[in-house]
């Protein structure tokens, strides 16, 4: 296989996903959190599957982070999760929504109530 001067491959994306361009799941975000799930692999199981799941073996990743050890595109990844989704062989999170911001006149309260136990 040739390579890129950036070194990456010359091997369009979708032949990693089999040709299937649309992911199984598309509740699948680009900060979805990845978790293997602990079944085995099973035998006859694509290369660019089992390299998700290889990629996944050191902890949880989030779609874009598997993205980029995997040196695929977040489209193509969203297609491989969602084929080992669909087989049980990893568990897939929502990404964690940003906090709500805090009420201004909360944390004013809180940093009188701090200064008075300081000079208590």
């Amino acid at each position: 296989m040739s390579r890129r001067p950036g070194g990456r491959p010359l091997v369009p994306a979708y032949l990693s996903t089999g040709g299937v361009a649309r992911p199984s799941r598309p509740h699948l975000e680009r900060l979805s959190v990845l978790t293997r799930s602990g079944e085995p692999a099973p035998s006859g199981l694509p290369a660019a599957e089992l390299a998700l799941l290889e990629a996944l073996d050191g902890g949880s990743l989030t779609v874009v982070e598997a993205a980029a050890h995997l040196r695929l595109p977040v489209s193509a990844v969203r297609v491989l999760a969602g084929a080992l989704l669909d087989r049980d062989l990893v568990l897939a999170r929502a990404p964690i929504p940003p906090a709500e911001r805090f009420d201004p006149d909360l944390l004013k309260r809180v940093a009188d109530g701090l200064r008075a136990l300081k000079h208590d």
